[in-house]
């Protein structure tokens, strides 16, 4: 065990020294995994890792969620999301800000990524919310905070590799991701209705309410029948979650190409964007399999395990400590990376606990269980400095903003966010309800 916590504490310093995550896991993973057995069976390790997930079947989901993703950004049909929403709450104090985190919401239904929805809904969205008088810090707030409900609404590109991780059912961590993905949309409107009551110079007292045009509504029925689509077609039966991604791609294509936004800059735009992203996951998910294979033949699984017998700890004193661990790397390690490295090392600990409720007494529904959990602590992750990857994927967007008026203003989400934790924590149901 020793071993591995300096292999961990090398991955840090080198991910604070700015090497990429990637490289950083491959390195050590590699190096450690020779030290331990030899170069040859080390570089034999790191050759079938690469090699395993570059032919893997399974991650095709990758690119084709990515590419529906990115096709569905420029084809405007978030603009007409964020209309629509604007629509609904134009008139309430901080109402922009509440119409920004119900269209990130719906765009994040079939996008799968947090920090395309961020960035696509800061171009959307901060122009409308500074013409009105908005702060800086509550628009990028809600903005910040919105899109990190990209890797929790299926369909999740998280979810989907944390299945592939853990052989969990992935159109069950779909579902589960429903529930408290609602719970989030509705956890940060009220974060913004408590923001404007407190601080009521955040945002204006009435804003100016534009009516639903025919495209804003083609935007609303186009994300809600892709989302159906996709969804039924799973569970009726019709194809595998790793066909919807191809599927979910394809009727992304015909909607953008039907409703006419789609330009040939915006496809040659999405389809390299989506290659972009692909490669850096990709790359990020070898690093990982390296450093798992490191860590795992190094014994940390099994002595985690013996350490929680020895010490009698409670199975609830055990996943606190394992949401505590998540909170503090989120601080340094994007949440893929983070994913990535620790559920293979965590899930096998918390699969073999018992929990003392009934809900919880099949194994695969504590793992499904904790699989949202995970994935609510990163999106916390993605809020939390001094990382924030939706943070500093604003930053990049908003040069004129700082970091600090985004951090100042994302706070009240994040309060949101740990009260939504808290609460699936204590109650399973809340991730499981659809799935008994």
């Amino acid at each position: 065990m020793t071993i591995s916590l300096i292999a961990f504490a090398i991955l840090l310093l080198m991910v604070f020294l700015r090497v990429p995550i990637a490289f950083a896991m491959t390195i050590v993973g590699g190096i450690g995994f020779a030290l331990l057995r030899g170069w040859g069976p080390a570089g034999a390790m790191v050759g079938n890792a690469v090699f395993e997930t570059g032919l893997n079947y399974s991650l095709s989901v990758v690119p084709l969620f990515i590419f529906m993703g990115n096709v569905l950004a420029g084809s405007g049909i978030a603009q007409g999301l964020f209309s629509a929403a604007d629509r609904v709450f134009g008139r309430m104090r901080g109402g922009l800000a509440m119409a920004t985190v119900l269209s990130c919401g719906g765009f994040s239904a079939v996008c799968g990524s947090s920090l395309a929805t961020a960035a696509t809904m800061s171009k959307v969205t901060m122009p409308s919310m500074r013409r009105f008088g908005y702060s800086d810090s509550l628009a990028t707030g809600a903005i910040a905070a919105g899109g990190t409900l990209g890797i929790l609404i299926p369909p999740s590109v998280v979810l989907i590799i944390f299945g592939l991780l853990t052989e969990a059912d992935i159109g069950k961590l779909f579902l589960a991701g429903i529930i408290p993905g609602i719970l989030g949309i509705i956890g940060y409107l009220l974060a913004v209705v408590v923001a404007v009551r407190l601080k009521p110079e955040l945002a204006p007292q009435v804003g100016e309410v534009h009516p639903m045009t025919r495209r804003d509504t083609i935007s609303v029925i186009a994300v809600l029948g892709l989302f159906l689509f996709i969804m039924s077609g799973i569970y009726g039966g019709l194809f595998t979650p790793i066909e919807a991604a191809g599927m979910g791609a394809a009727a992304a294509l015909l909607i953008a190409f039907a409703t006419g936004g789609l330009s040939r800059q915006a496809l040659s735009t999405a389809f390299l964007d989506s290659a972009t992203a692909s490669a850096m996951i990709f790359a990020i998910i070898i690093g990982a399999e390296i450093f798992s294979n490191f860590v795992t033949f190094a014994g940390l699984p099994d002595s985690l395990s013996d350490i929680v017998e020895n010490l009698g700890l409670s199975p609830w004193t055990v996943l606190l400590v394992i949401v505590l661990i998540y909170m503090v790397l989120g601080c340094f390690l994007e949440s893929l990376s983070m994913i990535l490295l620790t559920v293979p090392v965590f899930y096998p600990l918390v699969s073999d606990l018992d929990f003392g409720l009934a809900i919880l007494q099949d194994p695969d529904s504590v793992l499904i269980w904790f699989a949202i959990i995970v994935v609510v602590v990163t999106e916390i992750s993605l809020i939390t400095p001094p990382i924030g990857m939706n943070v500093f994927v604003l930053r990049s967007v908003l040069p004129d903003v700082s970091l600090s008026t985004i951090f100042r203003g994302v706070y009240v989400f994040w309060l949101a966010d740990i009260v939504r934790l808290a609460l699936i924590i204590a109650l399973p149901s809340l991730s499981l309800a659809l799935i008994l």
